[in-house]
């Protein structure tokens, strides 16, 4: 049983009942903490960052990242487990592109944040 935290001051418990039934469900958190771990690789995040114009193959994402194909091949299977990225075949490639509209949301508001 966790220990109880000493209080120190007065409490707002209306405060606290509210923001109690405002509090996600753990498999959100659990799954939203993943996807910033994601983030916090720069590999992962410039792969996302290239993604947001177009759609890449492997090959591509190599080419521009001066990287191993399996590296790439290795880290977008990261991605694809997150829902962060999904593919496309199209003839004999595979293409990659984001997931979503709110993972570009996401980047841009990083940079923004980042760059104030």
């Amino acid at each position: 049983m966790p220990k109880k935290a000493k209080q120190r001051g007065p409490v707002n418990v209306k405060a606290v009942e509210t923001l109690k039934k405002r509090m996600k469900p753990e498999p959100v958190i659990a799954q939203l903490s993943e996807t910033f771990k994601a983030l916090g690789d720069p590999t992962r995040t410039r792969i996302l960052l290239a993604l947001c114009d177009l759609a890449l193959c492997v090959y591509d994402l190599a080419l521009l990242l001066n990287m191993s194909q399996s590296a790439i091949s290795h880290q977008l299977g990261v991605l694809r487990h997150l829902k962060l990225v999904k593919y496309k075949r199209q003839g004999r490639g595979v293409y990659y592109s984001l997931d979503d509209e709110h993972i570009r949301h996401l980047l841009y508001e990083g940079i923004k944040h980042v760059e104030e």
